[in-house]
Parts: C-alpha cells; structure tokens; sequence
C-alpha cells in the first residue's frame, strides 16, 4: 500500500509549450510498474486551454469545478460542467480548456503506452476557440 499525502506533489504551472493562459498542473498519482495509469487536477482560468494533443490509450476527464470547452477534430466545440465525465478515445486528436469568462478544474487520467501519456501537437488558435 502506498498513500500520498495531499500537498506533497508540488503544483507547477502548465508548460507554454503545450498550453495557452494560465493553467495550474497538480499531479495526483502515477502507477509503479506494471501500472501505467496516472492522474493530475488541472485547472484552467477563463479562456485557457491545452494544445491539440493525443493519448494512445485515451483519456479520462472529470469536470470538478466551474465550466470548460472540449472539441475533438472535425467535431463541434461542447460545453462542460461541474460533475461531467468526458471520454477521449484513443489517438483521437482533442483540446480542452475553460470556458471564456469561467475557470474550469478537471482530474485528467490517462495510461502511458511506451512511457508516453501523450502526444502534443499546435496550439488552438483563438479563432478555434472562438468558433
């Protein structure tokens, strides 16, 4: 058994690399192998969102506070609230963020494959976003 203690995962900010706005990372867990499994509290303020970004086992999100935006390519832009569950295939190309004019907080889990969780790729434009 193994149990970490609220606080002792430090907080950092998203990379600007991979996100746009303010955005705070907060890792929760990663699985000892063989686990692969592992998960972040990540919160967004209003209009800040991740890149467009893959994951080769998918992605679980949990919508924990406020409102936020998920689209994958070639879909519509949806909106997401407190107590939403959002499920990212796959491979499947996507970005989330919070909503303009809300901050949005989520628990992202997602499994690493290889030793990689993900694959990041261009920002989302504002015009994307706005779309």
């Amino acid at each position: 058994m193994k149990i970490t203690r609220s606080g002792t995962n430090p907080s950092y900010p998203g990379p600007t690399d991979y996100f746009s706005g303010t955005v705070r990372v907060d890792p929760m867990f990663a699985a000892e192998e063989p686990g692969r499994v592992s998960g972040a509290h990540v919160t967004f303020e209003p209009g800040a969102r991740t890149a467009w970004h893959t994951h080769p086992a998918g992605q679980t999100l949990i919508v924990t506070f406020g409102r936020g935006r998920v689209q994958v390519e070639g879909g519509e832009i949806q909106e997401i609230y407190q107590g939403d569950v959002v499920w990212f295939p796959a491979g499947v190309r996507h970005w989330h963020g919070a909503a303009p004019g809300s901050a949005m907080s989520h628990f992202a889990i997602q499994e690493s494959i290889d030793g990689s969780p993900v694959t990041w790729m261009e920002k989302v434009t504002d015009e994307q976003y706005g779309a």
